[in-house]
C-alpha cells in the first residue's frame, strides 16, 4: 500500500511517501520565522504551511517520480493543534485525495506519536508512552497495540514549552530545547535546586508552570551571564530529569498494585531528543526489567513519516474520512 500524509499540526511543513513500512521519501521543513517572537505565532504558521505545503509535495512527487495515480491513500493530522495549520493541511490533501479519486484518513498527532516506536521495534506489552513535547507531556498505557489508556498529563504547561520559556527568560533563541542541551553541558547541574511540583503524588500528572516561575525569580536576583546560563540550563535539566524519574517510579509502583506488570516504556516528541534526559532514563531503568524505546529520529519531531504510519495501522478498505473536519483539541480514542 502507498500511502502520502501530511503534517501541519504547528510550525513544521512535513510530507512523506510511505510504502507499506518502508519511507520512500520523507521532507521536513521547520519554520525559522518564529525566532523572532520567541515563539509559535499561529497566523504565520499557517501562511508558511500554505506557501510550502504545494512547492514540498511536487518536489517529492518529481524527485522519485511518482505517478500521483498510484497512491492508495492520502492522509493527514487533522488534530490536536493550531486550527489555521490543520486546516491548511488537511484541505491540501483531501483535494488530492478527491482530484485522484482516493480516499482520505484523518490521522491524530498524538497517536501518531505513541505509534510511532512501533515503526521500528518490536514494542513488548504492556508498555507505557512518555509523550513529550511541545504542546503535550502525557503518559498512556498501551495494553497492546490497540487499547490505549491516558494516565496523567500536565496540568499547566508541556515539557517543551519550559524548555522554550526557560530558554527565553535567560536570553537563549527559541526553540530552546536544543539551545539549553548545549549550555547545559558546559554547566553545574548542583548550582540551582528548583522546584518539582507535584513528585510527591503517586499519579502521573505533571506539572511545569512553577519551575519557570522559580526561573523567572532567579533571573532577577542574578547577573545574567555566560556562567549562570550553563548553570542554570544544566540545573534545569537536571531537575526536568529527576521529575520525570520521580513520577515514572511512584506512578509504575501504583500500576503493579493494579497486577499491571510493564514491560517496556517507549519515549516519544520533540523532546527525546534529549541526549542527557535519554541517558538519565536508561541508566535508572537498567535494572527494571523494563525496555526502552525511541522512534527514528526522523520520526521524533512533529513528521508526517508518523502519520503515514498510523495510517497503515488504521486504513481498512473502503474507508474514507473526507468530510471529517479538524479538530484543534482532539483527543487520543481509547482503542485505536
Amino acid at each position: 500500500m502507498l500511502v502520502f500524509a501530511a503534517e501541519t499540526s504547528c510550525d513544521e511543513t512535513s510530507i512523506c511517501l510511505m510504502d507499506n513500512s518502508s519511507i520512500i521519501e520523507h521532507i521536513t521543513f521547520s519554520q525559522e520565522i518564529h525566532k523572532i517572537h520567541g515563539g509559535v505565532v499561529p497566523e504565520l504558521a499557517s501562511r508558511s504551511h500554505l506557501e510550502k505545503i504545494q512547492i514540498m509535495t511536487n518536489e517529492l512527487f518529481s524527485r522519485k517520480n511518482i505517478d500521483p495515480n498510484e497512491i492508495d491513500v492520502f492522509s493527514a493530522t487533522c488534530g490536536p493543534g493550531l486550527i489555521g495549520s490543520l486546516l491548511v493541511g488537511s484541505t491540501f490533501t483531501k483535494s488530492l485525495a478527491i482530484s485522484f479519486q482516493k480516499p482520505f484518513i484523518p490521522i491524530n498527532h498524538l497517536e501518531g506519536h505513541i505509534l510511532s516506536t512501533s515503526f521500528n521495534n518490536d514494542i513488548k506489552f504492556p508498555s507505557v508512552v512518555l509523550l513529550l513535547t511541545g504542546g503535550h507531556t502525557q503518559v498512556y498505557l498501551m495494553k497492546d497495540e490497540r487499547n490505549v489508556e491516558l494516565l496523567g498529563q500536565s496540568v499547566d504547561d508541556a515539557i517543551g514549552e519550559a524548555f522554550d520559556k526557560t530558554a527565553k527568560l535567560i536570553g537563549l533563541s527559541y526553540p530552546g530545547g536544543a539551545d539549553i542541551e548545549r549550555e547545559a553541558v558546559k554547566g553545574n547541574e548542583n548550582r540551582f535546586i528548583l522546584p518539582k511540583p507535584l513528585v510527591k503524588e503517586k499519579n502521573f500528572n505533571f506539572s511545569f508552570s512553577g519551575i519557570k516561575t522559580h526561573i523567572n525569580i532567579l533571573t532577577k536576583k542574578n547577573k545574567i551571564d555566560k556562567k549562570f546560563i550553563q548553570d542554570l540550563s544544566a540545573s534545569f535539566q537536571k531537575n526536568i530529569s529527576d521529575l520525570l524519574i520521580e513520577k515514572l517510579e511512584r506512578g509504575l509502583e501504583r500500576l503493579k498494585l493494579y497486577k499491571v506488570n510493564v514491560k517496556s516504556l517507549s519515549v516519544v516528541g520533540g523532546v527525546s531528543n534529549n541526549k542527557y534526559i535519554k541517558k538519565k532514563l536508561e541508566n535508572f531503568f537498567i535494572n527494571k526489567n523494563i525496555e526502552i524505546y525511541y522512534p527514528l529520529k526522523e520520526m521524533m519531531i512533529d513528521n508526517a513519516a508518523m502519520i503515514a504510519w498510523a495510517c497503515m495501522k488504521f486504513y481498512k478498505k473502503d474507508r474514507n474520512d473526507l468530510f471529517f473536519k479538524p479538530i484543534p483539541r482532539l483527543r487520543v480514542r481509547s482503542v485505536l
